[in-house]
């Protein structure tokens, strides 16, 4: 099985489904839809069973096309929306798309609030309460700077399903001892991280060696079974937004990786999210 656990899909189509930003000065909008058909369309002629639509920044707090496609083909699409971490009423907004809009989870993105600890306010006490509650899982689109938060929710909820997002952003111009905050994540066995923009990491052709070391100290860390595959768009968008084509996506992962075995390569791709989310 493959599971490919990060796409964004997106709809112009207001009211219905609004276009605007969600994190503090963002500005890109998209010019296009990008649709969950797209998408249907690049999974099938790659092999892949299943994607976890993630919301987009530029589709505002309403999660209604990610649920709306989830609900439709319910057999290959898992949603995860946003949830707002000033919105004082954020725990009732996040039962409300579990409950009742079949979402499996949420995104939040600490490294878009500077120096604020935002997961970690007081007010949101309530909102992790209630994920734990949902058995939500949550993704983090972090850098190694707010790896605190992240251990702090993985301490007081040691059963939530907690993914940090495309690696946790290691810079090559930087020592690994920055980037280590990332890796001791791996002291949580409720943390896994997402194998994901490894060429938007990279200054270097494919198979973008220059983060390789990174890849390898997360998987020396994490292990094959607490590490998840991930890509970003679908259809032309992969190419449109400067990111691998899913074919090229696939070979990274089981060519272009030398320190990577066949068995775990396929772990990666597949077997670990179908136990995440529960898929088998």
């Amino acid at each position: 099985m493959i599971v490919d656990t990060h796409v964004h899909v997106w709809e112009i189509d207001p009211p219905r489904y609004p276009i605007g930003p969600t994190a503090p000065g963002w500005s890109s909008l998209p010019d296009e839809p990008g649709t969950a058909e797209e998408l249907l369309a690049d999974m099938d002629a790659n092999g892949v069973q299943w994607s976890v639509l993630v919301q987009t920044s530029w589709s505002t707090w309403d999660n209604g096309y990610i649920a709306d496609s989830a609900a439709k083909y319910p057999q290959r699409f898992i949603g995860h929306g946003l949830v707002d971490p000033l919105d004082p009423k954020n725990a009732e907004v996040a039962r409300y798309w579990m409950k009742e809009r079949g979402l499996a989870g949420f995104r939040f993105h600490p490294m878009y609030y500077g120096d604020q600890k935002v997961l970690l306010r007081p007010e949101n006490g309530p909102l992790w309460e209630e994920l734990s509650a949902l058995d939500a899982v949550v993704q983090f689109h972090t850098r190694a700077y707010d790896a605190d938060q992240i251990a702090e929710i993985a301490t007081r909820f040691p059963r939530m399903r907690l993914i940090i997002d495309h690696m946790g952003y290691p810079n090559v111009d930087e020592p690994n001892d920055a980037f280590a905050p990332i890796v001791e994540l791996a002291r949580f066995e409720n943390v896994v991280f997402k194998l994901s923009d490894v060429k938007g990491r990279s200054k270097e052709e494919f198979p973008y060696r220059d983060v390789h070391p990174f890849i390898q100290s997360l998987l020396d860390a994490f292990g094959a079974q607490r590490t998840i595959w991930g890509t970003g768009y679908p259809g032309h968008h992969r190419i449109k937004h400067k990111w691998l084509s899913l074919a090229d996506e696939l070979r990274l992962i089981r060519e272009g990786l030398p320190f990577v075995p066949a068995r775990d390569a396929e772990a990666i791709l597949g077997e670990t999210a179908a136990a995440l989310w529960r898929l088998v």
